[in-house]
Parts: structure tokens; sequence; C-alpha cells
């Protein structure tokens, strides 16, 4: 029983300790509202979701928004391969997505995984090999 309880401990721990980079890749640790769900989601899969953040973003048109490359990926840790100097990240493989974008020739690295929506990544790292 006391495995048990501290296992739990742990799992809560970890989940309390995750960082969740707000707008502007700000870390916050509440940036859903309570009782969000997967329906404020975007429809779409992680390009599609990137694609309209990223036109929403510039103010431009979704149609000048080129995918350059989407692939599933598995993540070193928690940062999502998006680490944020003096942030400490969950130490377990998460997997998800890496989305790149263009516009106007400027490539965008997007990182999702986890039940985490693609996300704008200044300083992407790359998957765990």
């Amino acid at each position: 029983m006391r495995t048990v309880s501290v296992v739990l401990l742990v799992a809560g721990l970890l989940v309390a300790c995750g960082n969740d980079p707000g707008p502007g890749g700000t870390p916050s640790m509440t940036d859903t509202p309570t009782g969000s769900s997967a329906s404020s989601v975007p429809p779409g899969g992680p390009a599609d979701q990137a694609k309209a953040d990223l036109a929403q973003r510039l103010g431009v048109d979704a149609a000048q928004v080129r995918l350059v490359s989407s692939e599933e990926v598995t993540w070193p840790d928690g940062s999502l391969g998006c680490p944020e100097p003096g942030m400490r990240y969950t130490q377990a493989l998460v997997p998800g997505n890496r989305t790149v974008l263009e516009v106007d020739g400027k490539q965008y690295s997007y990182h999702s995984g986890g039940s985490r929506a693609p996300f704008l990544c200044e300083h992407p790292q790359g998957p765990a090999r």
C-alpha cells in the first residue's frame, strides 16, 4: 500500500511541476481555464492547428502559410523540445509532433505532445533519438 501511495505522490508532483508556456512563450501554470476540455482545441491535426495559429499570429491569410514538414516525434522530456532557461521539466519520453511552417521565406517551428496543442517554439531542439 505504501508503494502505491508513493507512486501516486510522485505522479502528482510531476504533474504539478510541469510548465506550460503561455502566450509569448512565458511559462504559466494556468494557460487554460479550469474545466477546459479537448473540445476547446481547434479542429484538424497538429499541422492544421499550427497553420491557423501562425496565420492569426502574423495577421496573414492561412493560404500564405506553407507547410514545410510535419512529423510524429518522441520528445526527450516535458519541454517538448522547447526548453525555457531556468525551468525544470518532467524527465520522461513524450510522444508528439513537430511541424515546420514558412511565411515569406521565414520558418516557424511548432511543437506539441501529450495533451498540449501545438505551440510556437522560438528556440527549437530536436526529439529523442
